[in-house]
Formats: structure tokens, sequence, C-alpha cells
């Protein structure tokens, strides 16, 4: 416990004036790590007070009463402490070959010591068996400097390793700071290690995750242009070998705390790290996200066992998200930092993705649609621009229902509904956009003319729309039409509509009672989630009762009609019942 920590803070608060929000915040997070969670939220609300646009006060109120569920132990994770760890500091895993390699202070022959008394960080190798870590020796004495060193990450062959070090010429004030060096395994040696080209005198570089290939690398950096404290990164190599410009990762991952230890699982896209400015039990915790291109999902705290009230950082798993490692200065452990498995005992929830194309009525892709995704209460989450080929994708939760809207210029607005209750990771969910010209023409004319009663479908462009055999969801052919309806709907919002839905005649006369009905209120259900006023819409389905062509089966009729003929019969109509249709521009 940070007995002194807590202490000293409390003193501090009571000689100032309210104007220090910093202090209150790190006298929360300190009250945290000792289990004081009730008080820590009274200096949590204190720091939001006077600072309400701060990134790590705006995540502690959204997520704060996700706490319970965090803190509970719902039988995700099985930890395993490892019996290698020492009395020494042990932690920063990372997969090399079929072997772990980490860094540890428990090198007994350097002389030189770090500000906490224990000797400088090697980087050490282990052997995996089981669920342990066996037989630890010195990874490389030709890697190992005099100060730091580690920890390390390793291309996929193993071949191509980057590792945190001290910078041992100093810097500004004579400060030591951290950088990243590569080194490349050939003829049965490791080379020279070589210089980060970011690396500077001004501030550190650490934590590298390298990709499968080696090219591209997630990094730590307190770097000016972040967003306070410490921030995530990431850089790719251009086609000559060459690091190019590191791009930082956002305010969805990176606060003005700081964010350590990434590690990309990069057949799964989830990026695993560290943070003290994300809501958490206190200190360092593990958060997890789903992440593709430049599009980050909703960031998830690991949660208990793998979090504690301590530190809790540089998570990793493999590729198949079924087991990793960890480090953790938690209660229980061999020494300061002890390293400790993770078995999954149940998939990640990582959200899931929505993705569709933008078309108009013939099918061709729209390029440059303003997409707009809600949820199911009208509140707008996110926006973007579809791209050139019309295709867009959100990262969403999962087990949640959105509203997907979007606009063009000269087009009319589209629509669609789409949850995520389902297994799969992809929801399809397009969009389709008509022709403003097209639609003026061909529909509105007649309205105006509509007596009480008419049928608008033998008047106008609005066609019937059609189901598959034995199937009651909304075609793809069916929701350019329903466009066309929803819009008449909503430029004259005192129109009443009724619909008639119908069977083919194969089946009883009771199961198409019920599958017209199911027609019926799909077709109904559609249009009333996207029009002003949803009870204009109503609608019965009637069965195989209104057969239009004289497809019969029933009795001693034997229907020899065509599954075209059928077809028509599986339909839906659109009968205007109210003659107001005043216009609403």
């Amino acid at each position: 416990m940070n007995v002194e920590a807590e202490a000293a803070y409390a003193k501090l608060i009571t000689l100032q004036d309210g104007n220090f929000a910093e202090d209150y915040y790190n006298y929360a997070m300190v009250l945290k790590m000792n289990g004081k969670g009730d008080q820590a939220t009274v200096w949590v609300d204190k720091f939001f007070e006077l600072k309400p646009d701060d990134l790590r006060a705006k995540d502690d109120q959204v997520n704060r009463s996700e706490l319970f569920n965090l803190s509970k132990d719902d039988g995700k994770f099985k930890i395993n402490p490892m019996g290698m760890n020492s009395n020494a500091d042990d932690f920063g895993t990372s997969y090399f070959r079929n072997k772990v390699v980490f860094s540890s202070s428990r090198t007994a022959s350097k002389k030189n010591y770090n500000w906490n008394r224990k000797s400088f960080l090697d980087l050490y190798i282990a052997d995996v068996n089981e669920s342990q870590l066996k037989d630890a020796d010195v990874f490389d004495k030709s890697i190992n400097g005099k100060l730091h060193n580690g920890p390390a990450s390793f291309s996929n062959d193993g071949n191509c390793m980057a590792f945190t070090k001290n910078n041992s010429n100093g810097g500004k004030e004579n400060v030591i700071r951290l950088e990243i060096n590569f080194s490349t395994f050939k003829d049965g040696e490791w080379s020279k290690p070589e210089s980060f080209s970011l690396n500077s005198l001004q501030y550190s570089v650490g934590h590298p995750s390298l990709s499968a290939d080696g090219n591209t690398m997630y990094f730590a950096s307190d770097m000016p242009g972040g967003f306070g404290g410490v921030d995530i990164y990431k850089v790719t190599k251009s086609s000559g070998g060459t690091w190019g410009k590191a791009v930082n990762l956002g305010p969805k991952i990176n606060t003005e705390g700081d964010e350590l230890f990434p590690f990309f699982e990069e057949k799964s896209g989830v990026l695993f790290f560290s943070s003290n400015g994300h809501f958490g039990l206190g200190g360092l915790d593990i958060f997890y996200c789903y992440i593709e291109g430049s599009m980050v999902g909703r960031i998830r705290n690991a949660g208990y066992p793998v979090n504690t009230q301590y530190d809790d950082f540089a998570g990793i798993v493999n590729d198949k998200l079924s087991s990793g490692y960890f480090s953790s200065n938690r209660s229980g452990g061999h020494g300061g930092d002890d390293i400790y498995g993770v078995d999954l005992l149940k998939p990640l929830d990582y959200g899931k993705k929505i993705q569709g194309v933008v078309k108009d009525d013939n099918g061709n892709a729209l390029p440059e649609v303003f997409v707009k995704l809600s949820d199911d209460k009208d509140s707008v989450i996110e926006t973007l621009t579809a791209n050139t080929d019309g295709t867009f994708f959100f990262l969403v939760d999962s087990n949640k229902s959105f509203k997907l809207n979007g606009k063009k210029e000269t087009y009319t607005e589209g629509n669609n509904i789409a949850n995520t209750f389902g297994k799969e990771f992809i929801v399809i969910a397009d969009l389709t956009l008509l022709k403003k010209e097209e639609v003026v023409i061909q529909v509105i004319p007649d309205l105006t003319k509509a007596p009480s009663g008419t049928d608008l479908t033998k008047v106008s462009s609005l066609k019937n729309i059609y189901f598959d055999y034995d199937k009651y969801n909304i075609r793809r052919d069916a929701e350019v039409e329903l466009a066309k309806i929803i819009l008449v709907l909503n430029q004259y919002p005192n129109m009443v509509v009724e619909l008639e839905a119908n069977t083919d005649c194969r089946g009883t006369i009771a199961y198409n009672q019920i599958l017209s009905d199911k027609r019926a209120n799909s077709s109904i259900k559609y249009i009333q989630q996207r029009i002003t006023n949803p009870s204009r819409i109503t609608g019965k389905g009637y069965g195989k009762s209104k057969l239009i062509n004289g497809c019969e089966c029933d009795g001693v009729v034997a229907s020899e009609c065509s599954e075209n003929e059928h077809q028509l019969n599986r339909r839906t109509e659109f009968i205007i019942v109210d003659e107001s249709i005043t216009s609403a521009k």
C-alpha cells in the first residue's frame, strides 16, 4: 500500500485553495490503489469539476457504473503464478519462437543499482513447460548493456528484435531517457544494436511491439504533441526499410495519463495496453480494444482477476486468444514485479463490426456518402464518409441495436437498422439512396391528385414488395421500393397508409395466415422506424385469400404455376386510406 503517498497528498491538499486539479486526481489514484475506492470517487469528482474536458475525467464518468462488474471474478480468466519469479523485478514478457523472453533485475553480477536499490534490468529467456516458465537464463550477453535492457519484442520468425534500453548519454538536466534499439539474428548471433530513428535526448521511446513481419511497430513515448503523459504510437517501415512518421493512436486509447506496454495480436486485430488514465481498479490496469486501420473499437478493462488495485501491466496473448502472460506488483508475489500466466476461459468481447455499401436504386456504389451511426434512442455515436467504392464500417458494442443514415447531395436519405446480438463478428447493413429528381417526377404529381382510398400502387411508381418462399425478411430489392414509400410519408406527414401482406397458395390456410401476418409486421416495423408519426402505417396479413393469377393449390386443384407466377402472390401492397397529404415543405 502507498500509505506514505496517501498521507503526503492528504496534507498537500489541505494546504491548497482548490485550484490544483492534478493533485486531486493523483490523490484519488493513490486512494484507489490503497483500496479506498469510495474516497477516491469524491476526489475524482472534484477533479472533474475543475477539468471537465479531461479525457481521464470523462472516462471515469462514463465507466464508473462498471466498477462492480470489473471487480468480480466472472470466470473469464485463470491466473497462474510463475514459480521462476525471483525476489527482484520480473516483468515484460514476449514470445520468442517456442520460448518466452522477459526483463529482470535478478542479475547478481551488475554492481550498479537503479533508484530502487535493485540491479539494472537484463533480458532473460525461459522455456515453456505447460502453464509454467522454467529454467530462466540470460538471453544474450552481447545485447544486455550496463544499464536497463528490456522489455523486448520479436518478429514472428524470431530474427528481428526491438528492445527498450536506457539512453546512456543523458539528456536535459542529465535525465536518462528510454530508447528503442534493433538487432537481427544472422549466422547464429545477434547483430550490434542499432538506434531507432525516433530516439531522442529530449523524451523517451520504449515498450516496442513488432508485427509478424517486423515492418510495423507499436510503442510508447512521451514525445511532444501527445495527449499528456506517455502515449501509444504506431510506425511503419517504407519499402526501403526506413521507419516513417509515428502516428498517435488518438484520444480513444491515449489520455492525459500514461498508456504503456502495447501488444498487438495481429491475427485477431486486438490491441492490449496498460493505462492509469482510463477508469480502472487502481494503478495500472490492462485494457484491450479492436483496431482496424485508423478505427478504434470500444476500450475494455480486462477486469478482475487480471486487474487489481495494484499495477497490472504488460499483457500479451497467443494468436488463439486462449492464453498469455502479464506482470503485476500485487501482494502475494515473490518480489516487486512478478510474471503471471493467464488462461482465457471465455472468448474476449471486443465488440462487433457493422459494414456495408452505399448504393443507388440500380445497385451502383455511391462514393463519399456521409454516414451516421446512432443507437436505438437516436443518439449519434459516430459519423464518417464512405470510401470511393461506397464501402464503410463502424466498430460497435455487442448485443445492441443501431440505426444507420446516409446523406448525399441530390439524393434522398438512406436508412437501415442493424443489431449485434448474434455470434457473427461482422454485421452487414447496406444503404440505398435514390435520386431526388426521379422521386419527385414519378411520385409527387400523382399523390397530389389522389382521392381518399385510392390505391397509389396503380397510379404512381410505388410498387409492391415481394418475399422469398416461406420467408418474411425484407429483401434488398424491397428496400428500394420501401425507400420511396418512406420518402413520401415523410414529405406528407398527415398521410395514412395501410398495407396488405399475402402468400402464395402452397401450405395450409392457417400456416399462410401466420406467415402473411409476419410479412405485414416486418414491413410495418421497417417503415415505422424511419418515418414521423409511425402510427400512420398499419396493416395485416391475408394469407392466401387474395391470389391474383389463378395459382390455386387447395382441394382438387393442383397448381402447375411456375415459381415466377407464385412469386407474384408473395407480395405486400400499399393503399392510401387518408387523403390529407399536405406537404411538410
